[in-house]
């Protein structure tokens, strides 16, 4: 059955392509941030096993509403980490640095997220589909907060 929201079909695809951009960002970022909360040791073992369980518990609840949202707007969701991995700007890296490194890799992730949502906008924007630009507002929003509140560990 054809898709009928007041958005057309082209506008759609670039939006869900978007989306798709800023969920692979956030499932990499969700992966990176629970190993971090597994593999965390120091002194402030405590704190920061806390912290992250809070941003990855938020992480995983995003990921929910990204891929749902491109599946309402027509689209498959990427599931894989073969199709993360090929539309994600977060590197890699090692599952148990120092925990001052995993807040400073915690850090440019959530910023990442950020950045990449905030060029998803553009196409929501220009097609007028707010459901998609809240969720973005939503995410920006998010990751900026966790962004700040890892940056607060570091001094």
């Amino acid at each position: 059955m054809d898709i009928d929201i007041g958005l057309k079909k082209e506008d759609r695809k670039a939006i869900a392509d978007g989306l798709a951009r800023v969920l692979a960002d956030t499932s990499m970022l969700y992966q990176k941030t629970h190993a971090y909360h597994w593999n965390v040791t120091g002194p402030m073992f405590s704190s920061l096993h806390t912290l992250f369980e809070t941003q990855y518990t938020e992480l995983h609840d995003a990921v929910d509403l990204l891929a749902e949202r491109i599946r309402a707007l027509g689209h498959f969701a990427p599931g894989s980490y073969a199709k993360y991995s090929a539309l994600t700007s977060i590197a890699d890296g090692d599952d148990a640095p120092p925990a001052l490194d995993m807040v400073r890799a915690l850090v440019e992730g959530n910023e990442a997220v950020t950045r990449t949502a905030r060029t998803a906008f553009g196409p929501a924007e220009k097609a007028g589909d707010q459901p998609t630009m809240d969720l973005l507002t939503q995410r920006m929003q998010a990751s900026e907060k966790a962004a700040w509140m890892l940056r607060s560990h570091l001094g």
